[in-house]
């Protein structure tokens, strides 16, 4: 008489278990592929953050530095960060009705943008960029010295 013998590690118990792999698998890449896009998200946004408080400082900088008007300083702040406006973007100059010889100080300012859509998979979040602003004291505010063009102008 034969004596039942265990299956081995390619024996029929095996077929039971064949989709096991795939579904823990989907399972698994969903979490990890919406982590993954998320963290994804996350960058771009803080890299449109960090670009706005870079073009604000830039603006303020060119305003100060140069005595280009309000439309080329917004045209130039537009060109690095395309989701501004003019509507979004604001110069002062203290104190206030100054000119050239009289000014102390500028401040741009940027106000809250209109929100960044996330593509993070099965989340979908809307971001409200929030306000910047910088303050830089008076410079030259002059495109040319003694017939030499300044190079933050041009």
């Amino acid at each position: 008489m034969k004596t039942p013998t265990r299956l081995g590690r390619h024996g029929a118990g095996r077929t039971a278990h064949r989709g096991a792999a795939a579904v823990e698998f989907a399972l698994v890449s969903l979490v990890f592929f919406t982590l993954l896009i998320g963290a994804m998200e996350m960058a771009r946004l803080l890299y449109y953050w960090n670009s706005a408080a870079e073009v604000t400082r830039l603006g303020a900088r060119i305003a100060v530095v140069c005595d280009l008007n309000d439309s080329e300083i917004k045209a130039r702040m537009r060109g690095l960060l395309p989701i501004l406006t003019d509507a979004t973007i604001a110069l002062a100059y203290a104190p206030a009705g100054c000119d050239v010889n009289t000014c102390q100080s500028a401040t741009v300012s940027i106000a809250a943008t209109a929100p960044i859509q996330t593509f993070i998979p099965f989340v979908p979040l809307s971001v409200l960029m929030p306000a910047f602003a910088t303050t830089l004291p008076r410079e030259s505010m002059q495109s040319t010295f003694a017939g030499t063009n300044n190079p933050v102008c041009q």
